[in-house]
């Protein structure tokens, strides 16, 4: 159906994934009742609550929210978490769609059914009551990306106490929540920072050049991203990733596009690392 799938070293759902997947599927089943729930595998990550179906039978689905990589699926009885995590994909199916062998959850509702797949099974669906914001996963969270909250003067404050590298800092889900792999290194070559400088040894201006492209780039993914929405509906099984151009992520030894100097790979907290050692300083 047109789809271009990013590869990256786990083909990893990022926040713009997440998100897109939050507005692919909301449509469809917010203000609808969970009338069933099908249960293939009763353990992802951690095991699937077995109350699931007693807990959200007839139960009115209000809205459906996105902090950093989880969704949150807000019933009127409380809130049910999503992690889509290595190689997790949400999507809407209809009601008759057979199921293959690494689709584990079905929420069905009255005209469709919400199916949650995942193949090496390190997802999450957990239950979180009435205070979603009480949970471990959630209360360590630093501030949204996109949000206000998440600024040069903020991201200068943390990095004083700090010594990694800035690639480390950015992706630290305490500092600021839901930067994955792809989107830090595509901004810090925006931004032109090296990944591997001290987080404390770079200036106020720089960093607001940083936070910038942090937004620019997951704004522009979360646009592009709804150029695919209609995949969500197909139950053809294929994830609604977003298309899109990146410019220096996962090509290793091409030139740069800025400079045409060789890209430069590196390991950083057992992640992969593309940079231009000319341009990024």
């Amino acid at each position: 159906m047109g789809i271009t799938l990013i590869k990256s070293e786990n083909n990893m759902p990022e926040l713009p994934e997440v998100e897109t997947s939050r507005r692919g599927i909301s449509p469809h089943i917010t203000n609808q009742k969970i009338t069933d729930i099908k249960r293939r595998h009763h353990q992802l990550r951690w095991p699937i609550p077995e109350n699931l179906l007693q807990l959200l039978q007839n139960k009115k689905l209000i809205r459906i929210d996105r902090r950093a990589k989880y969704l949150l699926l807000r019933f009127e009885n409380g809130t049910l978490l999503i992690h889509l995590g290595m190689s997790g994909s949400v999507r809407i199916c209809e009601l008759n769609t057979a199921a293959q062998k690494h689709d584990h959850v079905d929420f069905l509702f009255d005209h469709c059914l919400l199916r949650y797949t995942d193949p090496r099974r390190f997802g999450a669906i957990l239950w979180l009551g009435t205070s979603p914001e009480d949970s471990p996963l959630l209360s360590i969270l630093g501030p949204e990306p996109l949000s206000e909250e998440f600024t040069a003067e903020m991201l200068y404050e943390q990095a004083q106490k700090r010594k990694v590298p800035v690639k480390q800092l950015i992706m630290d889900q305490k500092v600021v929540t839901g930067v994955g792999n792809i989107y830090a290194t595509e901004a810090l070559f925006n931004a032109k920072v090296s990944p591997i400088r001290a987080a404390n040894k770079i200036s106020l201006k720089r960093y607001g050049l940083l936070v910038e492209a942090i937004k620019l780039i997951l704004t522009e993914a979360i646009k592009q991203g709804g150029t695919t929405l209609k995949d969500f509906v197909g139950g053809d099984g294929k994830p609604g990733y977003f298309q899109q151009t990146l410019h220096i992520y996962g090509k290793t030894g091409e030139l740069c596009p800025n400079c045409e100097k060789p890209l430069t790979s590196i390991k950083l907290a057992a992640r992969n690392s593309v940079y231009c050692s000319n341009c990024q300083h």
